[in-house]
């Protein structure tokens, strides 16, 4: 499985999604599909401004990511916590 950390467009300031969102899945169909299927259940996948695959969680904000996110050794959403799916 691969981890995923994706920023979408038309995402406003204080949506808890600006600083992006954190999926681990088998490929990057898939991580959409997740999304799809939890964040996005509503209003479907944004557009999807960057991505970036292998995702290095040392690399995200120390200060707000890291706390609070799930673990990423799973398949499903881990970032922002509440998207968790027993699959």
């Amino acid at each position: 499985m691969r981890r995923y950390w994706f920023r979408f467009d038309g995402i406003g300031p204080y949506d808890p999604l600006q600083r992006g969102c954190g999926v681990t899945a088998y490929s990057y169909e898939d991580a959409l599909a997740i999304l799809g299927q939890t964040v996005f259940k509503e209003q479907g996948v944004l557009a999807v401004a960057e991505v970036i695959e292998d995702v290095d969680i040392r690399t995200l904000d120390q200060g707000h990511a890291i706390p609070n996110m799930e673990a990423p050794v799973w398949r499903g959403v881990w970032y922002p916590k509440g998207h968790r799916r027993t699959w």
